[in-house]
């Protein structure tokens, strides 16, 4: 298939989206709920945060829902302040015998709504298990009766466990975007993910694969290879830029109105709003690795198979096995 960047017939669009079942329960909006995966620190956070701000000055009503056990989706939207996230607040108005209520947890800016899940400490506790906890708060808050254009969800690819793809299994969104770059390691969670939907579809589920969101793109290729070969739409490059990053590390949106990075971050919500939810094909691991030059992903090493003496270190004597066999007749 030829590279599509954005380019979706939007009633097609509409027409798929109607299959998925994550809708909301609001005052007769088309709620889009759309999870975005990625791998750590591949720019998640950076990209729904411009994303979320461009959609609101787009006049569309957003939540931004961070699903990441760092709880740091919302922190470049709010100019580095962290957010108070739902579990620890929940926890706290519950030992003091308080309600918890919206204002506690969800926050504001420019049009923007956003929340934190949170999760537990380091070693206290399953971030994939604080994720469906997360969920079961927010229901009680009345999570499907809110009223939005659109829900982003923010959710950690490299973990692969059940709370992590809970928007999957349960049919909680209509559609996910992977946010990748031209590395392997970024590509192989965009694959899993691309999997972990293929799986859940053929036991009946909804959910489709929007698209590939390429950030810090070199211009390499690896990523336009990869959705070519996965059959799935690029729905925006976001360039490796020095000003880019400079921003991004000091908590500034980029995607401002009349700004230079605007149009960019325009065409990708734009793009984003029109994908329909398509079904992935995932690559084997040997596909995924063709996708590079072989020095580049040691393709040159050949595996040596380790035998008993390699193990104990010195000469190995078998010793007869006590097994009883029996006579088949």
């Amino acid at each position: 298939m030829s590279i599509r960047i954005g380019q979706v017939d939007g009633a097609r669009a509409e027409r798929d989206l109607d299959e998925g079942q994550g809708g909301f329960g609001g005052a007769g909006r088309h709620t889009q709920i759309i999870a975005v995966y990625g791998k750590g620190g591949i720019g998640k956070s950076f990209t729904l945060a411009n994303l979320s701000y461009m959609l609101a000055h787009q006049g569309k009503k957003v939540l931004l829902l961070g699903c990441d056990p760092k709880s740091d989706t919302t922190t470049l939207l709010f100019g580095g302040r962290a957010c108070p996230t739902i579990i620890a607040t929940a926890a706290a108005k519950k030992a003091a015998g308080e309600p918890l209520q919206i204002g506690d947890v969800c926050f504001k800016r420019d049009g923007v709504f956003a929340m934190e899940l949170g999760g537990p400490d380091v070693g206290r506790g399953c971030g994939g298990r604080g994720i469906i906890h997360g969920f079961e708060l927010l229901e009680g808050m009345g999570f499907h009766e809110w009223d939005f254009d659109y829900v982003l969800l923010d959710f950690l690819g490299d973990v692969v466990c059940g709370g992590f793809g809970l928007p999957i299994a349960r049919d909680l969104c209509q559609k996910v975007i992977v946010v990748a770059s031209n590395d392997l390691q970024s590509l192989y969670v965009a694959n899993n993910v691309c999997a972990a939907v293929d799986y859940f579809r053929n036991l009946g589920g909804n959910v489709g694969v929007a698209g590939l969101v390429i950030n810090k793109d070199d211009g390499t290729g690896e990523a336009l290879g990869f959705a070519e070969a996965a059959g799935i739409l690029v729905l925006g490059r976001i360039p490796a830029n020095d000003e880019i990053r400079r921003r991004s590390a000091s908590y500034q949106i980029v995607a401002e109105p009349g700004g230079p990075w605007a149009p960019l971050f325009a065409g990708l919500a734009q793009a984003v709003a029109a994908a329909p939810p398509l079904r992935a094909k995932p690559l084997s691991q040997d596909g995924l690795l063709d996708l590079f030059q072989g020095d580049a992903v040691g393709r040159h090493v050949v595996l040596e198979p380790a035998t008993a003496e390699d193990m104990r270190g010195t000469a190995y004597v078998p010793k007869p096995s006590l097994e009883v066999v029996y006579d088949d007749t």
